[in-house]
């Protein structure tokens, strides 16, 4: 290998700077060096593919000029090795091989251009001046490439720490629901809360505050994800099951014992409270249900939320329930209870709309059709935590998304025996 050499003259190849030029012969390499020598390039020689290796790897060239024809490592060689690399060259074969074969193998060993002996001066420049361009736009692509990749990690280190705080939020939301199967005598409610995501804007729950009473709700915020959840944790205070003096739903007596409020007070008391709360856009659906425990009597409200389900204990269902303007929409919204009364094996289902609109195969929606259906055909399945389990099997066999929920899913199961 002869010493790296280069002119004076100003540059004139752009991203081309360094060219290693490969021939056995002293005489073409002297030629061709006088050539790009004088375009300001600097110039390193070597007569042999293995020599031309070191100095790829020791020097960088932009731009590989290699005799096809040589012995030991011939260029097609050269050029494999060459694009082994982890740095990109532009590499030209010299050669006298013209046959549309030969350029398809020089092309599939890594060559990206031809030059036919003897030179030309101006062809060689031409072909330096193209090898300069794509040099440049692959290196300005490496850079762009670079800065993107480094982008995607921030990204990801960004998505990576709010997925920690959304798997902590679930932790938090689900200590909302501390309970989901209690017996009260021979009753018993259970629960079921499926979110969409991590956290979801659908909140179940139950209370007692005597042996005499018990109290059910779901509720459905508006929207997906943090703002709706935020809006169930703060439900879920309105509505603990652990401390009486701050749910909404509960009334002190004279003697420090608590009893339910009727659920249109509660539901006219907790509109109050979102209305009164400035720049808070999100509203909910709701019911909310008592029963006294000895007679079956049922007390519930239903703002905006879907008609429970029925179950009477002689196989026959309806829906229930009269309907009233979803809570925190309106601040003059009024609300009424609707009054009836379960017998022994009745049971009452509430739910979000998680399941009529849920989208079964052939795009269309479950509805209340499509939800009694799933319901008969979990109609033996006692008791009501494993009803509730077979009941969103069910869903979830016939939804047509293959990515899971699209909406958040809850239910409330209230199963009546009297004594």
């Amino acid at each position: 290998m002869t010493a790296i050499r280069a002119s004076d003259a100003k540059v004139g190849c752009g991203a081309i700077r360094r060219v290693l030029i490969v021939d056995d012969s002293r005489l073409q390499r002297r030629i061709l060096a006088s050539h790009l020598e004088k375009w300001g390039l600097e110039v390193a020689e070597a007569d042999s593919g293995e020599m031309a290796m070191q100095v790829c790897t020791d020097w960088a060239p932009d731009l590989v000029i290699s005799d096809w024809m040589m012995p030991g490592m011939n260029g097609l060689d050269l050029c494999r090795q060459f694009r082994k690399l982890p740095t990109f060259g532009y590499f030209i074969l010299l050669t006298s091989k013209s046959e549309k074969e030969e350029v398809a193998e020089g092309l599939n060993a890594g060559a990206d251009d031809f030059l036919t002996k003897p030179v030309n001066a101006g062809e060689l420049r031409a072909r330096i001046s193209a090898g300069a361009r794509i040099l440049s736009m692959h290196r300005e692509l490496s850079q762009k490439n670079a800065l993107l990749t480094e982008a995607l990690r921030k990204l990801q280190s960004f998505y990576d720490s709010i997925d920690r705080d959304l798997i902590q939020a679930k932790t938090i939301q689900e200590s909302l629901v501390p309970e989901r199967t209690r017996a009260f005598g021979r009753s018993r409610v259970d629960l079921l809360l499926k979110p969409c995501g991590h956290i979801g804007g659908d909140l179940v729950g139950m209370f007692s505050p005597d042996d005499e009473q018990v109290g059910f709700f779901s509720i459905d915020v508006s929207g997906h994800g943090i703002t709706s959840a935020m809006m169930t944790a703060r439900l879920g205070s309105y509505l603990s099951s652990s401390f009486f003096d701050q749910n909404v739903a509960m009334e002190k007596r004279p003697d420090g014992s608590f009893t339910l409020r009727p659920p249109h007070d509660v539901a006219a008391q907790l509109n109050a409270r979102i209305a009164a709360d400035k720049g808070i856009e999100e509203y909910f659906t709701m019911v909310y249900a008592t029963v006294e425990l000895a007679t079956g009597r049922v007390r519930m409200v239903r703002a905006g939320h879907p008609h429970p389900l029925l179950l009477r204990a002689d196989g026959t269902a309806e829906f229930v329930g009269e309907g009233c303007l979803p809570i925190g929409l309106m601040p003059e919204a009024r609300y009424i209870s609707n009054e009836f009364e379960l017998t022994a094996g009745d049971r009452l289902l509430v739910f979000s709309d998680g399941f009529p609109e849920c989208r079964v195969m052939g795009g269309r929606y479950l509805e209340d059709f499509g939800l009694l259906e799933l319901v008969r055909a979990c109609e033996g399945v006692r008791p009501g935590r494993a009803f509730l389990d077979e009941l969103y099997g069910g869903l979830f066999k016939i939804m047509d998304n293959e990515d899971g929920l699209e909406d958040d899913v809850s239910a409330v199961l209230f199963e009546f025996y009297d004594g």
